[in-house]
């Protein structure tokens, strides 16, 4: 098998490493994506199809300690933490704990909105070139309990001082903007009327149609070890040949840990596992993208079905389906919308959201190996994230003043 040679190696082919190959192929740089299934098969797949920076906030916030240990007894709850003897999961608990403070949250706010908004300026001016399902019809937060209205409330006063417009609404207002829910169910919500939503696998194979335009390439393959010269990674070995190249760039999601195993470098990600459903028959089709907020359910509308996306299992690789979190989602969804007749399901679809402890994806260059850059650990903002932390990434790889503060970023920060 021959050798390929190129300027940047993207391995992993989701929303994230497809945008910074994009970014970085326009940028005037030879990029080859390597990944072994095909475009946006994973995470880009099933995700809620949000570009929404009004949700840019980390996993880890203040009070979700005693939080997480009400929703650790329920199986059905939102978050759902198995307990079990795994170090990295301990590890990787003790420092998301840590940074359960306001300090630490408004600093990741502050980076994690500002990579959100660039995202949503790119893929505005990706639907003047392309047709990905982009809509701009803004989001709900709705709630059915007094608690769940002051979160959304809290988050609406949070995303104001970064210049996301939100409107406090009543429940009959609600009611008379979005005529798919049940009646006397809500006690009220919130609006954000600037954010958008799109078909996910539509939007990163769009992505990669105008990288391959402008001469990108594609190595499908399975990467199963590296080779080193001194401080840098010289050779990629895959089962179709190998790879060279200036600088590799590791974008593979949650199985970025696995695979850095073998560069001796460990990395604290672990899996959000989540699902999606594609559900047909609600009575009224919603008209906006809507999250509940007790239920941490995402309720998407799109041409012929609704998208049902939620929950947050933390596991490592555990692709397994646990039935009666699925079963869960559609109770709640039963509880705020009206169907004709049982649900219907039409696809069950799961996916681990790469978590990093604090929340904030890791991108920058490792300290061992001096061609390696990371862009990994976007826990449930991928989709919502990807372009502007593409930025991000092609501004440092090109030695580039960033636009946004990288400390945050740093990979070795944990």
């Amino acid at each position: 098998m021959e050798m390929r040679k190129a300027d940047v190696l993207v391995l992993g082919a989701g929303i994230v490493g497809v945008s910074l190959a994009h970014k970085l192929q326009s940028s005037g740089r030879q990029v080859t994506v390597v990944d072994l299934n095909n475009v946006g098969m994973g995470c880009s797949y099933g995700n809620a199809g949000w570009m929404t920076p009004c949700f840019a906030m980390p996993l880890p916030q203040p009070g979700m300690f005693f939080k997480s240990i009400k929703w650790m007894l329920d199986p059905e709850s939102p978050l759902y933490i198995k307990p079990e003897a795994n170090p990295l999961l301990v590890r990787w608990l003790l420092y998301f704990m840590k940074c359960m403070n306001h300090k630490t949250m408004d600093k990741s706010i502050e980076v994690l909105t500002e990579i959100s908004k660039e995202s949503l300026k790119f893929y505005k001016e990706l639907s003047q070139r392309q047709s990905f399902g982009f809509d701009q019809k803004g989001l709900l937060m709705v709630s059915a309990t007094n608690e769940g209205l002051q979160d959304a409330i809290v988050e609406m006063e949070l995303m104001a001082k970064r210049g996301i417009e939100g409107k406090q609404l009543s429940a009959d207002e609600i009611y008379e903007f979005e005529p798919a829910f049940k009646k006397k169910v809500l006690k009220g919500g919130v609006y954000f009327p600037r954010e958008a939503h799109a078909e996910p696998l539509q939007t990163v194979q769009k992505i990669f149609a105008e990288f391959e335009a402008m001469g990108g390439k594609f190595h499908k393959a399975e990467i199963y070890d590296f080779e080193f010269e001194k401080d840098k990674i010289k050779k990629v070995m895959t089962t179709q040949g190998a790879l060279e190249a200036e600088v590799v760039v590791m974008a593979m999601g949650t199985w970025s840990r696995l695979l850095t195993r073998k560069l001796e470098v460990p990395i604290p990600i672990l899996g959000g596992k989540g699902y999606s459903l594609i559900v047909e028959n609600f009575k009224t089709k919603p008209l906006h993208p809507i999250m509940i907020v007790e239920k941490k359910l995402a309720i998407t509308p799109r041409v012929d079905s609704v998208r049902v996306a939620g929950t947050l299992e933390l596991v490592d690789q555990d692709y397994s389906i646990t039935k009666r979190r699925v079963d869960a989602m559609m109770k709640g969804a039963q509880l705020f919308f009206d169907f004709t007749g049982e649900p219907k399901v039409r696809e069950l679809w799961r996916g681990l959201r790469p978590c990093t402890p604090d929340g904030v994806p890791m991108v920058g260059f490792s300290k061992k190996w001096k061609n390696l850059f990371f862009s990994a650990g976007h826990q449930m903002l991928g989709l919502q994230s990807a372009p502007g932390s593409a930025r991000l990434a092609c501004e440092l790889i090109l030695g580039k003043t960033p636009y946004v503060d990288p400390e945050p970023f740093a990979p070795d920060r944990f």
